[in-house]
């Protein structure tokens, strides 16, 4: 009789920033329903929503804090301030 042992798929994988499709994609949502969320969270002032930082032109989900929102339902804010009116250009 053969053991199955499920992955795990927030611990099998060591990439330290997800795409916002990976991350729905481990939500179970919808990728039109991240990049809403991940919108929100960039114009809540980081306070609501999937947090995300921005790349140049891309946005990525840090894992660490994708599995905070998933594990105790915390949105983590990752910038704060100054820093965070750079990140989405307000100057």
């Amino acid at each position: 009789m053969a053991v199955v042992v499920e992955s795990n798929p927030l611990s099998d994988d060591v990439r330290p920033l997800l795409t916002i499709a990976e991350a729905a994609r481990l939500l179970r949502i919808s990728h039109s329903l991240a990049y809403e969320l991940a919108a929100t969270y960039l114009a809540s002032d980081c306070t609501v929503g999937l947090p995300v930082i921005r790349l140049g032109s891309c946005l990525r989900v840090p894992r660490w804090a994708l599995v905070e929102l998933m594990t105790t339902g915390n949105v983590v804010r990752l910038v704060a301030g100054a820093l965070h009116q750079e990140a989405v250009g307000v100057r």
